[in-house]
């Protein structure tokens, strides 16, 4: 193993798998923005370090004349320039340029990666329709493994569409010079034209018909600009935008009131930048087209495609089959907490209070012991505000909203039982009564377990938590002076009105 290199334990599964420790860095030459992404390392989730795009528009004019756009090339190069000094300064050696539809399509698209070449010593790689489509798909994996139905993604040149299931890629896929700046170009900035050439193409694709039953998973940047104005028009508790997801009847009528909403209406919605609201009604058209003639029963916005896919198909399949969702949580606590090997035996002390839990529910309820003690540096009167607060915000991969808000409440009232604010108000109304029953019985228990041992190892293993009919026993060993009564007997009490239940303390003999 090099010195560039680490080896891990992944505590959820007992493996261990190697990483390097050096920044990876992804450049996404597109057919309107290039992008530079720097990642902290290659690990199971990608966590962004830095993250800086510039418009470009190297596409504009591509429908006319074949050939890139001139000042879009030089203000590309300069960008691509500063992006080849930052990656040296910052001791990158892995840095993956990738160009898509504008530079694939383009007659001088070779000529332009070769300048690229000569200018910054990198050599970027032209990606194929499938490639570009493949790449989407394993964004959308890298963050849903589970995730079934149809990846479509709208960029500047090109729209890509995959089918995915059983954790890869499927066939078929299309890649159509449909990306927004080429369709309202073709378009001739009508509306009503670019419909009736997004339909035509769309109805030649006979393969669309095989994605009915299956969700359409939507992604690129015109798109999570929808999903804002969508949670705008709606509403919708939670602003926030990935796995945002809307049955195909209300999605369908949101995309026609997107398409007739002034620039004036637009400007109202919180994070729609002002380049972006000319081409908002041209990405609903599209949208709306396509999941038309897709027959998918749901619309699910993700915020992970090309870039992530890169990243991800950069990892070892070691890596790659970790759930993402607890690896994150695996890493945080390795950091972040005082007593990170804590939270697995907390999980196995609980397990008898939610004997009835689906797979699902008990994965949930292991990240939130694992995330049990990583907020333990804030100020005592913010730590329920403040761990539901980056619960709820945290870029955590493989959670649906309602499996956020839940980990959210969970970890809310691991430090306290107050209701709290707005915030936790709006994730009461996505769960329920009974998720809010479950989030509660959830934090209390971590609380509970937390006041008994400590945070010290193997002292929660001589107490156990067991449901006896309208009672809840916490059974502890009679003569160990570290579990004192008057400390938790309270917390105890909370616990088993939560659940319905009396609670009562059992002290067994030695």
């Amino acid at each position: 193993m090099s010195s560039n290199d680490v080896e891990v334990q992944a505590g959820a599964s007992g493996s261990s798998f190697h990483y390097s420790s050096s920044p990876f860095g992804v450049v996404d030459i597109g057919s309107n923005t290039v992008r530079l992404v720097i990642y902290r390392r290659l690990v199971r989730n990608p966590l962004a370090i830095w993250n800086e795009k510039l418009t470009c528009a190297l596409g504009r004019g591509l429908q006319e004349t074949g050939r890139l756009n001139e000042t879009g090339k030089n203000l590309a190069l300069r960008a691509l320039a500063r992006y080849a000094s930052i990656a040296r300064a910052m001791g990158i050696t892995d840095l993956d340029l990738v160009a898509t539809a504008a530079v694939r399509d383009a007659s001088d698209g070779e000529a332009f990666v070769a300048e690229i070449e000569a200018l910054t010593g990198l050599r970027a790689t032209i990606l194929t329709g499938e490639q570009e489509a493949r790449m989407a798909a394993l964004g959308v994996l890298c963050a849903l493994p589970d995730a079934e139905g149809m990846v479509a993604d709208l960029g500047g040149g090109s729209v890509e569409l995959i089918m995915v299931g059983d954790g890869d890629c499927q066939m078929p896929y299309t890649s159509l010079p449909l990306g927004l700046l080429r369709l309202t170009e073709a378009a001739g900035g009508d509306l009503a034209r670019a419909q009736g050439i997004l339909e035509d193409s769309f109805d030649r694709l006979s393969w669309l018909r095989e994605t009915a039953g299956r969700p359409l998973y939507a992604v690129g940047g015109a798109w999570r600009s929808l999903a804002r104005i969508c949670i705008h028009l709606k509403s919708y508790p939670l602003h926030v935008l990935d796995n945002f997801s809307l049955d195909r009847d209300e999605a369908l009528a949101l995309l026609d009131r997107i398409v007739a909403m002034t620039p004036e209406e637009m400007r109202t919605v919180p994070g729609i930048s002002d380049k972006r609201l000319p081409a908002m009604p041209f990405a609903a058209v599209a949208l709306r087209a396509l999941l038309e003639r897709a027959g998918s029963p749901r619309l699910v916005f993700s915020v992970y495609g090309l870039r992530e896919g890169r990243f991800f198909s950069h990892l070892s399949p070691s890596i790659r089959g970790l759930d993402p969702l607890l690896a994150s949580c695996e890493s945080l606590a390795r950091t972040a907490s005082r007593f990170p090997a804590q939270g697995h035996e907390l999980m196995e002390w609980m397990t008898p209070l939610f004997g009835d839990e689906t797979p699902p529910e008990r994965r949930l309820r292991l990240a939130a012991c694992l995330l049990g003690d990583v907020f333990w540096s804030e100020h005592p009167d913010y730590r329920a505000e403040q761990a539901f607060q980056r619960v709820i915000k945290l870029p955590f991969m493989g959670l649906s909203h309602l499996d956020r808000a839940l980990l959210a409440l969970m970890l809310h009232y691991r430090y306290t039982n107050e209701a709290g604010d707005d915030w936790v108000t709006r994730a009461h109304a996505v769960v329920g009564e009974r998720g809010v029953a479950r989030a509660r019985a959830v934090g209390q228990a971590l609380r509970l377990g937390f006041t008994i041992s400590a945070g010290a190892v193997g002292l929660l293993r001589r107490a156990s938590l067991d449901l006896q009919g309208d009672e809840l026993l916490l059974r502890l060993p009679g003569n160990e002076p570290a579990y004192l009564p008057e400390l938790f007997s309270k917390r105890l009490g909370q616990l088993a009105r939560t659940l319905q239940k009396r609670g009562r303390l059992v002290f067994d003999p030695d």
